[in-house]
């Protein structure tokens, strides 16, 4: 039988995840379960440390990595401790060379999947749909991500909640960071904006779990024959039939899109394609490759299909891959300004929706200031 997980999530450091973590892992512990701490970072703050007392710890794994020893979680160890649960901070960790995983979060998997229940914690920033969308927000791009689908496949998640202001208060105090270090963290990511604008993504993440985890309980468990399942029914069987596609390129820009348009499928219930459509003779190699493998990279990650058509009109390929695969809404990249006689051709999102099957929706997805060209042509 698989573990259950549980996460705490929140807007930024310093919001109480971990120490929120080690309470409920007290808890547990005087209710007579078998508890351990897997790793916790407590980042010398005092009352994470003391609130961790009591606590069992399985030994760290050093690894030495670029010249520094490096105390990592020891999966083998937890797997043969086989605790009832374990507490195991910062499920977006990226590991170093020779660990038995890469992420921390396929080592909580391993977990689950010996039975163990787990405790982890994660910022929302670090999700991969909202890395776009976080680095606009704040102007720090997070390098350290977790897969949607792994915070989507926990069986709970709490919001570790606290204002903008508190947590400033809490930096300020020293509760944090070091003293040397608050001046630089209330001038860069600890702005007020920033945190306002991160705590309402939090809240809006955290609101569509519900909001999914209800809808998914209610086409489980209501009765068939009545008024309401048989509008929830109805309500799923739209959802089901919604297919999402994204018109991609292979530069840096077409990940913004495919993250928004992740996003876009996930509030649908719908699947996700995402189509280059290659010009005749381009070769796959060089930046060019490097690019179609990232692309790829990030839509295993999200849980998309990528395809590649070749094709020299890129209108009539999306419009027959859109009748093949049952698409309701194709998202596009906004193009750069039109030059010379490319200004009285007819903008791509237009002859979109006049090829395209009756039904299906055309929408734009705004550049905001990234760098790169559209997926328009």
């Amino acid at each position: 039988m698989s573990g259950r997980l549980k996460v705490f999530l929140g807007m930024a450091a310093g919001v109480g995840k971990t120490y929120r973590m080690l309470q409920e892992g007290q808890a547990e512990l005087v209710a007579g379960r078998d508890v351990v701490i897997g790793y916790l970072e407590p980042h010398d703050r005092p009352e994470t440390s003391e609130q961790a007392r009591g606590l069992e710890v399985v030994p760290r794994r050093e690894v030495e990595f670029r010249g520094t020893v490096l105390a990592e979680m020891d999966l083998a160890a937890l797997l043969e401790r086989d605790p009832e649960l374990a507490l195991i901070d910062e499920l977006a960790h990226t590991n170093p060379p020779g660990m038995t995983n890469s992420k921390r979060y396929e080592d909580i998997a391993a977990a689950l999947a010996a039975g163990i229940d787990v405790y982890s914690t994660v910022n929302v920033q670090h999700l991969e749909s909202l890395n776009d969308q976080v680095a606009e927000l704040t102007g720090v791009r997070v390098r350290e991500t977790v897969p949607d689908s792994v915070l989507g496949g926990a069986d709970e998640v709490v919001l570790i909640d606290l204002t903008p202001e508190a947590l400033i208060g809490r930096l300020q105090a020293g509760k944090i960071y070091p003293t040397q270090n608050i001046d630089a963290a209330l001038n860069n990511f600890f702005k007020i904006e920033n945190l306002a604008a991160l705590r309402e993504v939090s809240l809006r993440q955290v609101a569509q779990d519900v909001e999914r985890r209800v809808r998914l309980v209610y086409s489980a468990a209501e009765p068939v024959g009545t008024r309401e399942s048989e509008r929830v029914s109805a309500d799923t069987a739209k959802a089901v039939g919604e297919r999402l596609l994204a018109l991609v390129r292979p530069q840096p820009s077409s990940q913004r899109l495919v993250r928004r348009a992740w996003r876009s499928a996930q509030r649908l219930g719908s699947d996700l394609d995402l189509l280059w459509v290659k010009p005749p003779g381009v070769l796959i190699e060089g930046e060019v490759e490097d690019q179609v493998t990232a692309l790829r990279r990030l839509a295993s990650v999200l849980g998309a299909t990528l395809l590649i058509e070749e094709h020299d009109d890129v209108v009539a390929a999306a419009a027959r891959v859109a009748k093949e695969r049952g698409i309701t809404y194709i998202m596009v990249g906004e193009a750069p300004p039109a030059k010379g006689l490319a200004r009285l051709r007819e903008p791509l999102p237009q002859r979109l929706m006049r090829a395209a099957s009756p039904g299906v929706d055309v929408r734009i997805v705004a550049t905001r200031g990234m760098k790169g060209e559209g997926t328009g042509r």
